[in-house]
């Protein structure tokens, strides 16, 4: 049976002109410093933001390590929301890899509030660890999507740099942000100390994610890239697909938007209250459905041919992107709708 994919933006397949991107690919040894294809790639994302540099990594979850890892020193705390991906779904890597004290501020829409991370920072020192960075992530994916607006962002890193320390924006979907605000890319650049971006998720390429920042930076993440196995060599291969992805999928974003507010209008009136329609601001819809039947509900709509995923034991999550066309978001609300008439 043909299915809708919604569990994640990550299952896009590679389109045909990626394809031949990466059949035709000019490469070298990306440890080496002789990849031409991977060193172009990094000076136009570079260029797009604004920064001086970027590095080519395998994943975000690589990135935002090899980030952590030159941004710190062992036994640095670092401030961060506390349903952040480096906090949920990186398997401890701040500890194991670069001995981190993860101190955590919990925010509903995923927008720490300035004031609780400034007490943070104030008492840090003496007893506690001392906080050098402050961790930032938009759109955050545990919130639904959520946008961290720009002027929040230069909110926090303005706290961070009074107090010494700097900050980072994991920018997994940032795109998505940029998109739906209208936010230039140079602002985000400009805003934090380093920031990175997927290049697997909404823009569609098969493999890969970027960090952007000062030169000296990037020196120091591509050594700590190197230290976590991430030196690739003909990596062109790769960075071919993903020029192709940024090169064309950015605008095409707005598309995912409009198919999960679709999808979202949708479900809530097939279960009236199970979205909060205020908070689908990307290409993400959380449905609160309840503990008792959450995992039905998803088991029901995968016998339909619709994949969604829970995000908790209580909420359905579904993320629109470029492989899913209307149809199949009309085909995931009749499955919805199915699924909780029973």
């Amino acid at each position: 049976m043909d299915h809708v994919e919604l569990r994640s933006d990550t299952f896009t397949r590679p389109t045909p002109e990626m394809r031949r991107a990466m059949a035709e690919a000019e490469v070298g040894d990306d440890v080496w410093g002789t990849d031409p294809t991977a060193i172009a790639l990094e000076e136009h994302c570079a260029e797009l933001f604004g920064t001086e540099a970027g590095v080519f990594v395998p994943s975000g979850t690589m990135g935002n390590e090899a980030a952590l890892r030159a941004l710190t020193r062992p036994g640095d705390g670092v401030v961060v929301e506390s349903t952040s991906h480096i906090v949920l779904y990186e398997l401890g890597g701040p500890a194991a890899l670069s001995g981190l004290a993860l101190r955590t501020v919990a925010a509903g829409d995923g927008r720490m509030d300035a004031g609780d991370v400034a007490v943070i920072l104030d008492g840090a020192g003496g007893h506690g660890a001392p906080v050098s960075l402050v961790w930032m992530e938009n759109t955050h994916n545990q919130r639904g999507g959520r946008i961290l607006p720009l002027e929040h962002i230069v909110a926090l890193t303005a706290v961070a740099r009074d107090h010494g320390a700097r900050a980072y924006l994991d920018g997994a979907r940032l795109f998505n942000a940029a998109v739906a605000t209208g936010t230039p890319l140079r602002a985000y650049g400009a805003a934090v100390d380093g920031l990175g971006f997927c290049f697997s998720k909404g823009l569609g390429a098969p493999i890969g994610s970027m960090v952007v920042g000062p030169a000296d930076f990037i020196a120091e993440v591509r050594a700590a890239r190197q230290l976590f196995g991430g030196g690739m060599r003909q990596v062109g291969v790769l960075c071919a697909a993903a020029r192709v992805a940024i090169d064309t999928g950015i605008e095409r974003l707005a598309e995912d938007h409009e198919n999960a507010r679709r999808l979202a209008e949708g479900w809530a009136e097939a279960l009236p209250g199970c979205v909060d329609l205020e908070r689908v601001e990307t290409n993400m819809v959380f449905a609160q459905v309840g503990a008792a039947r959450c995992a039905r509900i998803v088991e029901a709509m995968a016998g339909d041919g619709v994949l969604v995923a829970s995000a908790t034991p209580s909420v359905i999550r579904a993320v629109t992107h470029r492989d899913v066309a209307s149809a199949g978001v009309e085909r995931a609300i009749q499955a919805f709708a199915r699924a909780v008439s029973v």
